[in-house]
């Protein structure tokens, strides 16, 4: 997995780690683009769900099959904006 940017998170319970705001990782079935940025209290990843349509968006994963089936032009304003925000403000769930 490519990572770009870490940052340390901390819960309430106590539990910290590491990870990156931005990794990218090929699966079995398909290509994971993980955004760990938050913007307005949501995370960023899902403020794009309308824009790309034949990916699965979850939380902070962007999901697809294949590069020709999403908008490259939205992914790469999604990480360029991902690399404006930084990581986020307050403690969130990398996984």
């Amino acid at each position: 997995m490519l990572g770009y940017g870490t940052y340390r998170y901390r819960y309430a319970s106590g539990r910290e780690g590491e990870s990156a705001v931005l990794s990218l990782a090929s699966r079995k079935g398909h290509v994971s683009l993980y955004v760990q940025c938050t913007k307005d209290g949501r995370y960023l990843a899902e403020s794009y769900v309308d824009r790309l349509p034949k990916a699965s968006v979850g939380k902070s994963c962007v999901r697809f099959k294949r590069l020709s089936d999403v908008d490259e032009a939205v992914l790469r304003e999604l990480v360029a904006e991902a690399g404006r925000l930084g990581p986020p403000e307050e403690a969130v769930d990398p996984g």
